[in-house]
């Protein structure tokens, strides 16, 4: 009877034996998962290369697409299974810096306590000790007492500084697994997106393909309009000549070769750096009254000498050379399509240089100023090409060290968002 009893308990609780899972046996189940995603994504990026080399037809533009949704919809997949995984990290680690605390927090109790001890034993001069204690024998336990004390007082000053540069490190690492959730999120965001873009265009081409081919030709010529448009468009940059979207994106794929930048960030930056205000760039032109010339809105000590400089060296006159006007109670002095103040361009100039050819470099000029903010960008992290990455570059770029407050979260969210419109852009550039 009890065997039965037994055999029959085990079978009950069998299932739950077998579906128990451990957590490297979930991140090696998930890691297993994610390299089958990707090598299907890397399939698919095949196909779509061998259509794209194909002679121009319905069908093949069709076939196009169906790839890159499908390439898409597993990005979509891998990030999935990322934030799965990342999921069950960030729990841990919260775990883990849960438990240091409270052991840093027993431990400042322990050494509140011996220090209360120590002190107590230290108000008694070295006479007072030897009067209380009766014999010789009470009065070496009462040294080896202050004495242990002491080293107890020093072995838990280690263990709270032990303790606390754990929390520390471990609090650094659930903040870039956090970042990576994020940026996770925003991949699939935007994954989203363009699969519901791709699907628009399948469904214009499936139309077409049912048509005649006439249809087709007036999709094609309405894709290059579209795409004439887009280069043709003028891109506005503070303190120089309007230059078309395709000189633009000339200059900032450039940049990126020599920077790591990508091209449609660099873009959003330049351009939200061209209208922040109605009264930026229209400092110190010639017909500017003095208050508004450059010894009259620049920094005294740190701007008017290097701005001289810059533009002795460039061969034109200081007086009448556009900057922007003080914003938000500052300084003004900022120049050209990147906003840099004369003594930061100074200190950039040589890098700048190295980049472009240009000697001096001019911040006034569109590939100079695009190659000091892709340098300035990368130095502040937005190489990394992430969302997150991408966004605090920004920030730092637009707050330097204030670039956490609240009040400036504004300039990074601004910069994103146009940056995800070039992206798309660009991609209608390159079909």
């Amino acid at each position: 009877m009890w065997l039965g009893l037994f055999v029959g308990l085990a079978i009950a609780f069998l299932p739950s034996l077998v579906l128990a899972e451990t957590a490297q046996e979930k991140e090696a189940r998930l890691n297993a998962q994610l390299a089958q995603v990707n090598q299907e994504i890397a399939d698919q990026q095949n196909l779509l290369k061998s259509k794209q080399k194909e002679t121009a037809s319905i069908k093949r533009d069709i076939d196009i697409l169906t790839y890159k949704i499908n390439t898409a919809q597993l990005n979509i997949k891998a990030k999935q299974i990322e934030i799965s995984r990342l999921g069950g990290v960030i729990v841990q680690k919260q775990k883990t810096i849960n438990v240091l605390d409270d052991r840093l927090g027993q431990e400042k109790i322990s050494l509140s306590e011996l220090l209360r001890k120590t002190r107590e034993l230290d108000d008694n001069t070295f006479a007072e000790i030897i009067l209380t204690s009766q014999t010789l024998s009470n009065l070496f336990v009462d040294l080896q007492r202050f004495n242990s004390l002491e080293n107890n007082v020093q072995a838990t000053l280690d263990s709270v500084r032990g303790v606390k540069k754990d929390t520390e490190t471990q609090k650094v690492v659930l903040e870039d697994r956090r970042d990576a959730e994020t940026n996770a999120k925003k991949a699939i965001e935007a994954e989203k997106a363009n699969i519901e873009q791709l699907n628009k265009e399948k469904t214009v081409l499936l139309n077409a393909s049912k048509a005649k081919e006439n249809s087709y030709k007036a999709v094609i010529a309405s894709k290059e309009k579209e795409r004439s448009a887009i280069l043709n468009a003028l891109y506005t940059l503070r303190g120089a000549k309007s230059i078309t979207f395709g000189q633009a994106l000339d200059h900032a794929k450039f940049v990126s070769t020599k920077t790591g930048v990508r091209v449609a960030f660099l873009l959003a930056i330049i351009t939200q750096e061209s209208n922040l205000g109605q009264n930026i760039g229209t400092c110190n032109r010639p017909s500017d009254p003095p208050s508004k010339s450059y010894k009259s809105v620049m920094k005294p000590d740190r701007d008017i000498g290097p701005f001289e400089r810059i533009c002795k060296a460039l061969g034109i006159d200081p007086v009448g050379q556009p900057i922007s006007c003080p914003y938000g109670g500052g300084y003004g002095g900022a120049m050209g399509p990147a906003q840099f103040i004369p003594s930061t361009w100074q200190g950039m100039a040589n890098a700048v240089s190295a980049v472009t050819g240009n000697k001096p470099p001019n911040p006034w000029d569109p590939r100079d100023a695009f190659t000091a903010s892709g340098l300035y960008l990368r130095d502040l992290g937005a190489d990394g090409g992430t969302f997150t990455t991408e966004r605090k570059a920004a920030l730092r770029y637009y707050a330097g060290g204030n670039w956490a407050l609240a009040k400036n979260a504004f300039y990074g969210d601004q910069v994103m968002a146009i940056a995800s419109k070039y992206q798309k852009q660009i991609e209608i550039l390159q079909d």
